[in-house]
């Protein structure tokens, strides 16, 4: 099984500023995973013919196929074509069905096509032009120096339905096809990267097919998995055997898999167990509530929240007695321990959740930044109460805070 090099080249100066996000060469690279074709290089150059050309010279030494998404519109900054045109020396030509598709696309709209669009039409003598079923400029394939180039626009709705209805189909017959690389993304909570990647260093260290890669989040972390094999069916079997062989190392932290993320669980465990969820928040905002009611059914699980940012206000809302913020203050643990069991018992719910804590910046109540205490208190009326310091700005605290919540909330229903 011959091993493809491809290579993706996105094209935009706006890319390179910011101003949009490459999911395209994202969406390539996993379509094309799919197939069983490595993607060894993302680039991304803006809208400059010097620069354009070098980046494809250097594609045509070291890649099989290159695929290139941007620069086939009309404006004077698309200039796609013409680096290529510069590297290959074949000629720039019209495409006459693209230009038979744009005047009648111009008629049905009274308008009179203009010049610069006929542009969109070009391609290269001897190219094989592909369809473009929703837009305009077409996409090319271009078999040049022992690469295969392809040619599609950057505009991702057009370069999906060009890949999927004529690349992928070309590439199958072409290629003759046997192989598929598969993923498999284990999530973890509860162990830090560092030391997940230490407990599995020896299996990192001996890794060939499938391969582990470790990729960290805010307040968790995740293993990837890919195996190369010639069906689904062998790749996920491979894939099972290293997944049993992590378990037996760290499998108590393991939550999920793929795209289910901690609030995904916690909220599935709840619906499981029949149990309801209240919070009271400080300095989260709602941020908790806004979450769990993102998932469809949210009313099942859960009763209600209330967003007690000040002092008096926890005393009004939440009915906690004055002298008790007085000699603990707000952010303390006896505060966080009154706030769960009072919204508890608020909302009717089995489960109260609490935030309290310094988002920052500087002090409060002697109480350094980053300082949050997170009370859960269950269906017995126990607490599991614990104070945390986080680092960073205002946002990375109060999300890591959710987070945090989540993660104890997860651990307590297990138990149950």
């Amino acid at each position: 099984m011959k091993d493809i090099k491809a290579e993706i080249v996105s094209v935009g100066t706006e890319l390179l500023l910011g101003q949009i996000v490459n999911t395209n060469a994202t969406w390539i690279s996993e379509c094309l995973a799919e197939q069983g074709i490595s993607v060894y290089y993302h680039t991304v150059v803006g809208d400059n013919k010097n620069r354009l050309t070098t980046i494809f010279s250097d594609a045509d030494k070291r890649s099989d196929i290159v695929f290139i998404t941007g620069g086939l519109g009309p404006t004077e900054d698309d200039l796609t074509r013409e680096a290529f045109q510069k590297l290959s020396g074949l000629e720039i030509i019209e495409d006459e069905a693209t230009i038979i598709k744009m005047e009648q696309i111009s008629a049905k709209n009274n308008r009179t096509m203009t010049p610069n669009n006929r542009k969109q039409s070009h391609t290269f003598k001897g190219a094989m032009v592909l369809k473009n079923s929703v837009g305009i400029a077409p996409g090319i394939i271009v078999d040049y120096n022992n690469t295969l180039w392809i040619f599609m626009p950057g505009v991702p709705r057009e370069m999906k339905a060009i890949m999927m209805e004529e690349v992928i189909p070309y590439l199958t017959r072409k290629l003759k096809l046997d192989a598929v690389i598969h993923s498999r993304m284990l999530r973890f909570i509860g162990i830090g990267e560092s030391q997940l990647e230490h407990e599995l260093q020896s299996l990192i260290s001996n890794q060939t097919n499938p391969t582990i890669a470790p990729l960290a989040s805010e307040g968790e972390v995740a293993l990837r998995l890919t195996a190369k094999a010639n069906s689904l069916r062998e790749a996920d079997k491979l894939i099972d055997g290293l997944e049993n062989k992590i378990t037996a190392i760290v499998g108590q932290y393991l939550y999920g898999y793929d795209q289910v993320n901690i609030g995904q669980k916690v909220f599935d465990l709840l619906k499981e167990q029949q149990l309801t969820i209240a919070s009271a928040e400080s300095l989260t905002g709602g941020a908790f509530a806004a979450s769990i009611v993102d998932h469809q059914g949210a009313s099942e699980v859960f009763n209600g929240a209330a967003v007690v940012y000040q002092s008096f206000s926890k005393a009004k809302a939440l009915n906690i007695d004055e002298k008790l913020l007085e000699t603990h203050g707000t952010v303390s643990k006896e505060c966080a321990e009154a706030m769960s069991s009072q919204v508890k018992l608020t909302y009717q719910s089995t489960i109260g959740i609490s935030f309290t804590g310094v988002a920052g910046p500087g002090q409060f109540e002697n109480q350094e930044e980053g300082t949050v205490f997170i009370s859960i208190c269950d269906q017995d009326n126990s607490y599991n109460t614990q104070k945390f310091q986080f680092h960073g700005d205002r946002k990375t605290v109060r999300n890591r805070a959710v987070k945090k919540a989540y993660e104890m909330v997860y651990y307590q229903l297990k138990r149950e």
